[in-house]
């Protein structure tokens, strides 16, 4: 009458499709490097993920895939991850952005909180934190309250620490060119 039954566990895909990883990285890149861009935004969107500060789930993030080539500015009010290249200037306000590992910048940012796997040149202001992992390289100058540059990751330009305050605004943060 009050027998406990076990519950039926579901079987894993263990098949070669399942077990592959993207073929756009090279073999000695560590696991967590292999997600797809895909997977990023889809783990960046699951409420299960611990999100940094400030970052919310709604709307969810924007990708900019790896076949994609973009000149000119990229401006708006969600997140963003960048797989494929952009030449010009990112302003995502108090936004997230992500920069993957296929992905070539060469654009002046400005945004809540920036994180660099693939490569940046150009200068980038973050409201919040800058971190550049063990895989990628930023060439440009930083200005953000929080600095994470893992070992291993290339970096070649000026760090400014500034103070993080509400009232402060991103705009004129970079001058106009010449």
């Amino acid at each position: 009458m009050w027998s406990w039954k076990k519950p039926a566990t579901p079987k894993q895909d263990t098949s070669e499709a399942a077990c592959s990883s993207p073929s756009h990285l090279p073999a000695n890149y560590p696991p967590e490097a292999r997600q797809s861009a895909g997977e990023e935004a889809a783990k960046l969107n699951s409420r299960e993920t611990i999100l940094p500060p400030r970052a919310s789930t709604d709307p969810p993030t924007s990708w900019l895939g790896s076949s994609l080539h973009v000149k000119g500015e990229i401006s708006g009010e969600e997140d963003l991850l960048v797989d494929g290249s952009v030449d010009g200037r990112i302003e995502l306000g108090d936004r997230n952005l992500t920069i993957g590992t296929t992905a070539k910048v060469m654009a002046d940012i400005i945004a809540g909180d920036v994180v660099v796997y693939g490569e940046v040149s150009g200068n980038v202001r973050a409201r919040g934190r800058i971190e550049i992992k063990k895989e990628g390289s930023v060439t440009g100058d930083l200005t953000t309250p929080q600095i994470l540059i893992e070992d291993g990751a290339c970096f070649k330009g000026t760090i400014e620490i500034e103070k993080s305050t509400e009232k402060d605004t991103h705009k004129d943060a970079f001058p106009p060119a010449a």
